[in-house]
């Protein structure tokens, strides 16, 4: 049976827990407490022991007998990955795996249950040469159904020797399967690139990665500040934090930049100093694969004026760490998010921009962004009263652009 009927199992005495008291609505009403009267601590951790029974009952009477450390550790990954899908179980035996090697396809996914969206696709890589687009669709990776594969697992399958191959089974934006062989190899990284226009600057981010600040600022080091600065965030891929703070400050961000949470501390706010002269107007252009530190930096320059284009984040601003566990093996756990300066939660909605722009590859950027900058604001759009008594959503709660693919044809 899979791991995840055996998880339905395990969650039937939580389920009896939430459910018992709505049909017992119809019993007679007990007698409340006094005011005064504490309310009782409630014990989070029990039904625990129904949970025990439960896999002694299945391992003792089902009808052929099961692997139960199949049966616990697919359970936990299933309950993990429920937290977030960037959560992962690792076993004993995970551990002790080699490294998979120096060469990749140039690919950045999120698992959602069964499948894997793609959410960038680094430029000049293997998958990018192969025709892959951010937005595609993996169900299965050499082989492996992406159901049964953990974030873990599935960011070291796209890793290897360099030369390996690597079967991609996708669906494409027209819903169909195909098959995608792409070759592994080392991707270097990309430099900072500046393109000069009339009256304005593109400057090209692929990273933040330690000492992007400062490459950018000897690029910038006699440009003419009282034009437009473009920023191209649009495959700016992760990277530090603290290079994500120094950029703020080198294009005139000084004060708050950020807010970091973490489970059981209290918000720590993060401030920067500007270090750099500020152009007179500064855009940002975003897109699906502005991923981590450079949402949080989008959010900083923004809140300070920046006016952005292009399309919505897909909300990765978190950080993960690894807890090792008392029987072995370990889990990896989404452990810390941050938070825009302008309120945005960027584990959740992402960094949304001002004006919504879609751009080609063959298209010229730096004139897109001129034009709607040169552009008329649009009017507001007239909004419908709320009847009174609607209730209001919780603040940030906008979906995710990762959302569950629209599959056309089943996989055979």
């Amino acid at each position: 049976m899979h791991a995840r009927t055996w998880l339905s199992v395990l969650s039937l005495p939580l389920v009896a827990a939430f459910t018992l008291p709505v049909l017992q609505q119809g019993n007679p009403p007990k007698p409340q407490p006094k005011p005064s009267a504490k309310a009782a601590i409630q014990d989070p951790l029990a039904g625990l022991s129904d949970i025990q029974d439960v896999l002694s009952l299945v391992q003792q009477n089902y009808v052929d007998p099961p692997d139960m450390e199949k049966v616990v550790s697919g359970g936990v990954q299933a309950v993990l990955e429920r937290s977030h899908p960037l959560n992962a179980y690792l076993s004993s035996e995970d551990l002790r795996l080699p490294d998979p090697g120096p060469a990749e396809v140039g690919l950045v996914v999120v698992k959602r249950q069964i499948y894997a969206t793609v959410v960038a696709v680094i430029p000049g890589g293997p998958a990018a040469k192969a025709g892959i687009q951010a937005g595609d669709v993996i169900r299965k990776v050499d082989g492996d159904s992406v159901g049964r594969l953990s974030a873990w697992s599935l960011e070291r399958k796209l890793r290897g020797p360099e030369g390996s191959s690597l079967d991609l089974y996708r669906y494409n934006a027209t819903g169909d399967l195909t098959k995608t062989t792409v070759q592994r190899q080392r991707i270097a990284p990309g430099a900072v690139t500046l393109k000069q226009g009339q009256g304005a600057l593109l400057v090209t981010l692929p990273d933040l990665a330690p000492g992007r600040a400062e490459e950018l600022k000897k690029l910038i080091a006699r440009a003419d500040r009282g034009q437009t600065l473009v920023l191209d965030l649009r495959q700016c891929q992760k990277g530090s934090m603290d290079e994500a703070a120094a950029m703020a400050g080198l294009l005139g961000a000084n004060g708050s930049f950020a807010t970091l949470q973490e489970a059981g501390k209290p918000d720590r706010p993060i401030a920067v100093s500007g270090t750099g002269i500020p152009f007179t107007r500064l855009a940002l252009l975003i897109g699906r694969s502005t991923l981590g530190a450079p949402e949080v930096l989008v959010a900083c320059l923004k809140k300070g004026g920046a006016k952005s284009f292009g399309e919505r984040t897909p909300g990765l601003g978190v950080e993960r760490a690894r807890f090792p566990l008392k029987q072995g093996g370990a889990v990896e756990l989404v452990s810390k998010r941050w938070v825009g300066l302008g309120g945005e939660k960027l584990d959740r909605q992402g960094v949304v921009p001002e004006q919504i722009l879609r751009l080609a590859e063959t298209d010229d950027a730096l004139a897109k962004v001129q034009a709607a900058l040169a552009a008329p604001a649009p009017a507001p759009k007239a909004v419908s009263p709320v009847p009174e008594g609607t209730p209001k959503p919780e603040p940030g709660a906008e979906p995710s652009l990762i959302k569950k693919p629209l599959i056309k044809k089943p996989l055979r």
